[in-house]
């Protein structure tokens, strides 16, 4: 592990460990379907400690973040996958870091690290580098339910930018899936584009009625 990768380690276990709450830890455990354990951070706990824990030391290039964010994944805790989600948004990340985003999405797999991920972190790294939109195509037809989700959610924020095609390209392939977190994310995905493209959205649900699910359907005409 990096020297720089050592010091955050360092901070950040005794720091969250300190702020553990057994008794808010027990109902989070539960909400999660008892998949991973839990210190009984809050998310608003989890974003202060984060800031705390990097105050003062060197921006993390990217071999020190890689190096972190898969010791987060190795810790048992989930807030510490948490901190891994929230160091890398907003960070402009190389195109070689992809493959280490793809461990984390398949590994400990649940909507609460895979989400921000998708939407926040995969989303920005291909709007930077667009020759990595190939390999959503890749993952939107993947037998992983969650990087078929990926890819179906990582144009959530791009507005005006979204790739159209490929959104209900994915959206029509993986139409018929089973998977609850499939069929939302579909709905959710072209509710989200319904604010930049109404009509393109309806015509499209209209077209594909009879293959969307009822799920697909509601959530994505919940403002049409």
């Amino acid at each position: 592990m990096s020297d720089v990768a050592d010091r955050v380690l360092a901070r950040l276990v005794p720091d969250f460990e300190q702020e553990a709450d057994p008794g808010r830890a027990e109902g989070q455990q539960a909400y999660m379907r008892d998949q991973f354990p839990y210190l009984g951070l809050t998310l608003p706990q989890v974003r202060k400690l984060s800031k705390i824990v990097m105050t003062g030391l060197p921006r993390p290039g990217q071999d020190d973040l890689r190096a972190i964010v898969l010791r987060c994944w190795d810790l048992p805790e989930r807030e510490f996958q948490y901190f891994a989600c929230e160091i890398l948004r907003g960070d402009a990340l190389d195109p070689e870091f992809l493959p280490t985003l793809r461990t984390l999405i398949t590994t400990k797999s649940w909507w609460d690290t895979v989400d921000p991920l998708a939407t926040r972190v995969v989303g920005d790294l291909v709007r930077a580098h667009p020759a990595l939109a190939t390999t959503m195509d890749a993952w939107s037809a993947d037998d992983n339910l969650w990087l078929a989700r990926t890819a179906i959610l990582h144009q959530l924020h791009w507005g005006t930018a979204t790739d159209t095609r490929r959104l209900f390209s994915y959206c029509t392939a993986q139409a018929g899936h089973r998977d609850f977190f499939i069929r939302k994310a579909i709905g959710w995905a072209l509710r989200h584009y319904a604010r930049t493209d109404p009509s393109a959205v309806r015509a499209f649900v209209d077209a594909l009625r009879d293959v969307l699910s009822p799920l697909s359907v509601r959530e994505a005409t919940k403002h049409l």
